[in-house]
């Protein structure tokens, strides 16, 4: 074998020689050989000097394995490109100088099958240098020029192939490298922009060639660093920019992570393993092993790229779970027809893999069999874990995801969807709480999810299960009360109350509007008294159970008195009415009949409830008081109340009133109000004089014997010395049941009838005059009748003496009052005169007395008497007009009923004019102001 020459260890002499001969030979070889070469460096390889040196540096290392460096640099106007691996050798001498031969296809060869790339430094030199630990090339173009001069050759119109012949040279590599290339610059390229370049293709490169670690480009080293992490990817960091790598059957896929959460590219190139022109529109990077054209820009026709696909679910299954849907490919357009194949069997791999995330935790779930709801939080999942299966988790059912889950057949599960699978659903109130206030957050940011929650199942309180909320009741006063059953109303059940409901179309009520609802007035009314529990504890089945659980929740005026119909047992075990019941121990048993329709609440019942439950539906303690809004009549079953109605002039506002007043026993009166005082309902009912209730004990009501009303309260004086005062301790509580001013029935007229008439009584004169006066307004309005009083044969004068009626005058005209003596004299208030004397049968004075001054007396007009007009001043009154008749003595002679001469103040005489002493001046103008006082005092 022939040692090869130290000063050309690669024979570079003899491949000059064979090349050249085969130009001279052929002149078509020569131009199809520089054709060739300028097709390379315009086309195929323009751009890709750093990633066509670099695959050839990670070639190296890897058939050396080592880890992969490359460092380029500028200097002395050259481009110094620098590895370490497997040096130069023979064959890759020969790769180098054949356009259409590669030493890349042994088992060392780890990317690539064609060695012509080389040809890309072309783009930016003529004048190229291989320096190698074995020996070293140098490539010029102008050298190649000269040779061609020389043997007479044309130079082709594309120019001489610069990488066709090569020399020796015996430049080592750079201190620390294995392969150097040399480039001198192209006059015109900007070394400074040539690096940049580099810098900005160095993760690309890194990313793309494993074989290559280390990249440096003049000052600033790019090193990958990898690290395998537990779900199977790894973890690939070049500087501060780090990515998710998965190693599939036929590609790897890098995905870049920023901030630990994947971040999808928008658009790449397919790499074979290095960039090509196929563009790509997948979320991640992808480095395949596909067949190429030997340019490495396009894929060769026929290739299988769908192979590249293999193995991507699991990647997607690898990632975080709520990241998963980011590497799905979204709907779109392709941007190459291998973009689209390689994009649909990504998708068809999607769609057969488990790599849904569950959200109840289970394994991970294929698109087919997994649902989607959105807006799905953690809390709504874990309360549908068993009604809906199949659901990935929250993180991934947003509407970001919806084209992504879309894309790879999720079904989507709308909220009206949902109502309707969880209609037939049996589940415990609390659960559907639960449910509730996990769809809450949805319906708060959609309007349109409360249209589409309408159907949602409800629970009421009776155990049933409605569908839709308007249909159902709220009531949230009740969570406290446990499990209740509400048969007239469909009321949802407390535990399962919520304010999503009331949303969604639920009504609110309130107790009070459960208790005042007509249907359960109509049930109390309905129900049955053999209507018993079947175990005997709850009174008239289960309704009188709801009925006094709901009673302590409202006030006690709040609760309907026709509930007192509710039916409770009594001590003997029959069913009653709770308003004709009492308590254990009812005070108010102590005061009535002994007929009384009352009976006594069993003592469980009590002990199950409560007094104040009971009490509120009407079951007595001691009296009960109606109260009304609006009356109309008077149909409130109360003892005479027509009668009392009859006395309104207009219909109550409100109606307050106590019951059953009618059974007191006459004897216990004095306890009844005893009674009546001691409660605060009752004492205000007896407080109102114009109410129901002081009317009837006015009436009706007994002390000692005698009538409630025909008392008077200790400290009125009004009818002193005619009617006795109260002694009852608690009168002060009912004193608007005792006699007042008015008189208000004909008892009470035909006492002070006979009292005035008792000469064992001694009113005052102010007691005598406000009897006369009350008796006049009593009769005269109509409101008694003076043919139901039975009139005495004495009356009472103004003196206190008691005078027989046919004896006794009335002043009808205020000048008479003067003249008849006290002891005849009957009088009531002003204007009362002719009611009066039609009341007592007496007469009037002037019916039966003529009277005229003695004498004529002194004529003139009030307004020249200096007295006259004082006097006016002192009265408060204008003096008149017309002729005043002074007198120093003014004397009547008087004939008929009263005879004689009486000395008076003052006088009118049948002509009209007005006769007065100076004294007599001010009452004389104050009389004759008030109008008709001649006819009328």
């Amino acid at each position: 074998m022939t040692r090869p020459d130290p000063a050309d260890p690669f024979g570079t002499a003899a491949l000059r020689e064979g090349i050249l001969a085969a130009w001279s030979s052929s002149p078509t070889r020569l131009r199809e050989d520089a054709a060739t070469e300028a097709d390379h460096v315009r086309a195929g390889y323009r751009d890709r000097v750093l990633t066509e040196l670099a695959q050839n540096a990670a070639d190296a290392a890897a058939r050396a394995g080592v880890p992969g460096e490359l460092r380029v640099w500028f200097a002395d106007g050259r481009l110094h490109v620098a590895n370490i691996g497997e040096p130069l050798d023979e064959g890759g001498v020969h790769a180098l100088t054949a356009l259409r031969s590669s030493n890349k296809t042994g088992a060392g060869s780890t990317v690539g099958r064609f060695g012509v790339g080389f040809t890309a430094v072309l783009s930016v030199s003529d004048d190229i240098e291989v320096r190698s630990r074995t020996g070293s090339l140098h490539f010029s173009a102008e050298r190649t020029r000269a040779v061609l001069a020389e043997r007479n050759l044309p130079e082709p119109e594309s120019g001489v192939p610069a990488l066709r012949l090569v020399w020796p040279t015996e430049t080592p590599p750079a201190t620390g490298s294995d392969t150097e290339v040399v480039l001198t610059l192209r006059p015109g390229v900007d070394p400074i922009a040539l690096l940049d370049a580099f810098r900005s293709e160095a993760h690309d490169i890194l990313l793309e060639l494993p074989g290559l670690h280390t990249l440096v480009v003049a000052d600033d080293e790019f090193t990958r660093h990898r690290r395998e992490l537990d779900s199977g990817l790894r973890e690939v960091r070049i500087g501060d920019r780090t990515w998710w790598e998965f190693t599939g059957v036929s590609a790897r896929w890098l995905v870049p992570v920023v901030g630990g959460r994947v971040d999808p590219i928008r658009s790449d190139v397919l790499r074979a393993p290095t960039r090509s022109d196929e563009e790509l529109s997948l979320p991640a990077i992808v480095v395949a092993d596909v067949a190429m054209q030997p340019d490495r820009r396009r894929v060769l026709p026929g290739a299988h790229v769908e192979n590249v696909a293999r193995g991507y679910a699991r990647f997607v299954a690898a990632l975080p779970a709520e990241q998963r849907l980011d590497l799905v490919p979204l709907p779109g357009f392709a941007r190459s027809e291998v973009d689209g194949r390689i994009r649909e069997a990504i998708l068809d791999e999607l769609a057969a893999g488990a790599w849904l995330p569950a959200a109840d935790g289970s394994a991970d779930l294929v698109p087919d069999r997994a649902v989607a709801l959105p807006g799905l939080t953690d809390e709504l999942a874990d309360v549908l874990d068993e009604v809906v299966p199949g659901l990935v988790i929250p993180e991934l059912c947003g509407p970001r995801h919806a084209s992504a889950l879309s894309a790879v057949g999720v079904h989507r599960l709308g909220l009206a969807r949902l109502a309707e699978l969880l209609s037939g659903h049996e589940r415990d109130p609390k659960w559907w709480n639960r449910l509730y206030e996990a769809l809450t957050p949805l319906v708060v940011v959609d309007a349109v999810a409360a249209e589409e929650l309408a159907s949602l199942p409800v629970p009421l309180s009776d155990g049933r299960t409605v569908t839709g909320p308007r249909t159902a009741v709220l009531a949230t006063q009740l969570q406290d009360l446990g499990p209740v059953s509400m048969p007239w109303v469909r009321l949802v059940h407390p535990d399962a109350a919520h304010p999503l409901l009331a949303r969604l179309g639920a009504g609110t009520v309130t107790v009070e509007d459960l208790l005042a609802d007509p249907a359960l007035v109509a049930a109390v009314e309905d129900t049955d008294p053999d209507d018993l529990h079947q175990e005997g504890d709850l009174p008239a089945g289960e309704l009188a159970d709801v009925v006094l659980r709901l009673v302590p929740l409202v006030s006690p005026a709040a609760v309907p008195r026709e509930l007192g119909a509710l039916l409770l047992p009594d001590t003997h075990g029959d069913l009653v009415p709770a308003d004709e019941l009492l308590l254990p121990g009812a005070p108010l048993a102590e005061v009535l009949v002994e007929d009384a329709p009352f009976g006594t609440v069993d003592p469980s019942v009590v002990d199950r409830y409560g007094a104040d439950a009971l009490r509120a539906i009407g079951v007595g303690w001691g009296f009960t008081v109606l109260r009304a809004e609006l009356p109309t009549g008077p149909d409130h079953d109360l003892p005479d109340e027509h009668l009392w109605w009859e006395r309104l002039d207009d219909d109550p506002e409100v109606l307050v009133a106590v019951r059953d007043l009618d059974l007191v026993d006459d004897r216990r009166w004095s306890r009844a109000l005893t009674l009546l005082a001691a409660e605060p309902a009752t004492a205000e009912a007896i407080a109102d004089p114009a109410g129901y209730t002081a009317w009837y004990l006015r009436t009706r009501a007994s002390l000692d014997g005698r009538p409630l009303g025909h008392y008077r309260f200790a400290d009125d004086t009004l009818f002193e010395g005619l009617l006795d005062p109260c002694t009852h301790p608690d009168a002060s509580a009912f004193r608007s049941a005792l006699a007042g001013t008015r008189i208000d029935d004909i008892e009470l007229a035909q006492t002070l009838l006979h009292r005035l008439a008792d000469d064992n009584r001694s009113p005052g004169p102010a007691a005598i005059v406000a009897a006369h006066d009350a008796l006049a307004a009593a009769f005269s309005s109509g409101g008694l009748d003076p043919e139901s009083v039975t009139l005495p044969n004495g009356v009472r004068s103004l003196s206190g003496v008691v005078v027989d009626a046919a004896d006794a005058l009335v002043p009808d005209r205020p000048w008479f009052a003067a003249a008849i003596p006290h002891d005849r004299l009957v009088t009531g208030g002003r204007g009362t005169a002719h009611a009066l004397a039609d009341v007592l049968d007496i007469a009037v004075a002037s019916a039966v007395v003529d009277a005229e001054p003695v004498e004529h007396g002194r004529s003139s007009t009030w307004e020249r008497e200096p007295a006259a007009v004082l006097a006016g001043i002192v009265a408060g009154v204008p003096p008149p007009r017309g002729v005043l008749a002074l007198h120093d003595r003014l004397v009547v002679r008087c004939s008929g009923a009263l005879t004689g001469e009486v000395e008076v103040p003052w006088w009118v005489d049948a002509a009209g004019t007005v006769h007065s002493t100076p004294i007599g001046l001010a009452a004389a103008l104050t009389a004759l102001a008030t109008p008709d006082v001649r006819t009328e005092p």
